[in-house]
């Protein structure tokens, strides 16, 4: 059957009564009907533009991402604690998975819902309440946690309670800090060239330079194959990106050249990058890579590889590239994304008089 819980309402009674055959229900007190995916239909097209839908509880074991790569936990079981720690539940870890969230997702959920559940570790989790939530949240705040990291703590919370154990809304009244809206940090083109060329050798050029020149994340470049690189038409195939899509981006002939150097010499076999032992290259051997370039470059800001990321969207931006070719090579799903770079592109700061110079 399909339950329907609400708030009393008049208007949507109404509409109820107007459902196929709806019955009352003494034992969970709630309205249902038969479980098609009609009268699944019928429900969500009587109540549009009347009252909003949360269908969560009823879509509960639906996967989030189909093609996510294949999901290691062993950083999980080979982990040490102290005998004293809580550890996440076996389920929790296991919805997870089933829903086929990336692995830096589910490190992140359980890293962020076993510091919970260790601050309150005389607490049996059914007893735990919105006010131990909003208790523990004032504590983050007082410790100088970022809104993103608070943001991330109540989601952990929420998904144990409203997804493994399903209960819909258990906390929807807790409140939400803002979204801090940051500006992209962003390198000049000078500092690209520098940080390019004092790389290591060819593959550390390589890594460095394609994630500038094609605005790649650090994730999709450790995942990209050799099929993916497209010598005739110049373009790179980027697959399973966040959000699950796929995307084509820009190929250097520059870098094309170094590639082709690369390749000869490493000989990878499957992926364009590979570790010692074959697949992927790991992300903080990237990371390492990004870091001591740009310490050897003398650039005083500190240095990601998302950073080159947003270097490519900018100059991009400040050479006149539409905003809508920007939001396509990068990936993103909304324009408002994008839109981040118009604030920090300086062509058009250029045409302004300084008053001061006036």
């Amino acid at each position: 059957m399909i339950g329907l819980q609400f708030y009393p309402d008049k208007v949507i009674q109404a509409l109820i009564k107007e459902l196929p055959n709806p019955k009352w229900s003494r034992e969970f007190g709630m309205v249902y009907i038969i479980n098609t995916k009609e009268n699944l239909d019928i429900i969500f097209n009587t109540f549009k533009g009347i009252a909003w839908i949360n269908g969560s509880f009823f879509f509960k074991d639906r996967m989030i991402n189909t093609n996510n790569p294949s999901i290691d936990i062993t950083w999980f079981e080979r982990r040490r604690t102290e005998s004293n720690y809580r550890i996440c539940p076996h389920s929790y870890l296991q919805k997870l998975i089933l829903k086929r969230y990336s692995n830096n997702t589910i490190k992140s959920y359980v890293s962020a819902f076993e510091a919970f559940i260790n601050y309150y570790k005389d607490h049996e989790l059914l007893d735990i309440n919105e006010q131990d939530i909003r208790h523990y949240l004032q504590k983050l705040i007082q410790q100088g946690k970022s809104n993103s990291y608070i943001n991330q703590a109540v989601n952990s919370i929420k998904f144990y309670y409203e997804i493994v154990l399903g209960m819909p809304n258990r906390f929807y009244m807790i409140e939400r800090p803002r979204k801090q809206q940051k500006l992209p940090q962003v390198l000049s083109k000078e500092e690209i060239l520098e940080l390019i060329n004092n790389t290591n050798n060819i593959k550390h050029r390589c890594i460095a330079s394609l994630l500038y020149s094609a605005g790649l994340r650090r994730s999709e470049l450790l995942h990209l194959k050799l099929t993916d690189i497209d010598s005739k038409r110049m373009l790179i195939r980027v697959e399973n990106t966040k959000g699950n899509k796929d995307r084509y981006t820009l190929l250097s002939n520059t870098l094309l050249k170094d590639l082709r150097t690369y390749y000869k010499r490493w000989k990878p076999k499957e992926y364009l990058f590979e570790g010692p032992k074959g697949g992927p290259y790991s992300g903080s051997s990237v990371k390492e890579i990004v870091v001591r370039a740009a310490k050897k470059s003398g650039i005083s800001k500190k240095v990601t590889p998302h950073i080159l990321r947003h270097s490519f969207a900018t100059h991009l931006l400040e050479n006149g590239t539409d905003l809508r070719y920007i939001q396509s090579l990068l990936g993103h799903s909304s324009s408002k994304t994008t839109e981040l770079y118009t604030h920090v592109a300086v062509n058009n700061f250029r045409m302004i008089k300084n008053p001061l110079d006036l």
